[in-house]
């Protein structure tokens, strides 16, 4: 798997075909997040426009995950949560096309994030889980995340639970 970061706007038209395909891939979760309309017909000026919303964030990384030439996943992060007494960097989105799911993308994909933060002297990152996804928190959890918080998502303020991970081991 390689990580390469977003290239700039404007997005090319294949480039903004692969990413609403991955987007699409993912109904069930953009479903419970609601941040599309219709989370069954992901339109590519909307992923275009959810983008261009990440890349406003100062300190904002998008990284989109490619095997063999195949675009498999996206994360998004941010080098300081906007609430300065949070000293952690945070994953704001990792995900990886549905249809790949189970395969370990995943897992592998949250590795490399966190070695990027690693090399930067990051010491822990931090991620929010919206309530209800018991997916995302079995995922989660089992990579040595743990629940240090409650609280509202600063965007729409759904209730979300805050994991940490310690990053000082590898």
């Amino acid at each position: 798997m390689i990580l390469d970061p977003l290239p700039p706007a404007p997005l090319g038209d294949g480039l903004l075909a692969e990413l609403t395909a991955l987007y699409a891939s993912n109904h069930a979760f953009h479903t419970l997040g609601g941040d599309f309309p219709d989370p069954k017909d992901i339109r590519p000026e909307q992923v275009a426009a959810a983008l261009a919303q990440e890349r406003e964030h100062p300190g904002t990384e998008i990284l989109l995950a490619r095997s063999f030439g195949r675009l498999i996943g996206i994360a998004v992060t941010l080098a300081h949560h906007p609430d300065p007494a949070d000293p952690d960097p945070w994953i704001g989105l990792l995900m990886v096309d549905a249809s790949l799911h189970g395969q370990g993308h995943g897992r592998r994909l949250a590795t490399l994030v966190e070695d990027r933060f690693r090399a930067a002297g990051r010491t822990a990152v931090r991620l929010a889980v919206l309530d209800g996804n018991h997916t995302a928190s079995g995922f989660w959890t089992a990579l040595g995340y743990r629940v240090i918080d409650h609280r509202e998502d600063l965007l729409r303020r759904r209730p979300c639970s805050v994991l940490r991970k310690d990053l000082s081991t590898p």
